[in-house]
């Protein structure tokens, strides 16, 4: 499915995982975000070099890219604030 932005889920595993055209990605296992309950996916690629994986988040506009929507983290982030009583030094992904 391509997005509106270009940003299809297909030109995100040959940017990050498959530059070679020989080398394909497989999607190995897909979920839903612990916070928001937007798509994820782990796509693995491997080559004579390795394996080489990478979890991709879908976005609100039907993009994908491979960190999780900023509503999932900034919540993440105010949770765990609210838990521990501090704020964290920098965002987790």
């Amino acid at each position: 499915m391509k997005s509106v932005n270009g940003h299809s889920l297909r030109s995100q595993v040959e940017k990050w995982l498959a530059p070679a055209p020989t080398i394909s990605g497989h999607v190995t296992r897909f979920s839903r975000t612990r916070l928001g309950g937007r798509r994820c996916v782990y796509v693995e690629t491997s080559s004579s070099r390795g394996v080489r994986a990478l979890f991709f988040f879908r976005h609100d506009d039907g993009s994908w890219y491979v960190f999780p929507p900023t509503a999932d983290r900034l919540r993440g982030t105010a949770d765990r604030v609210a838990r521990e009583g501090s704020a964290p030094t920098s965002i987790p992904l």
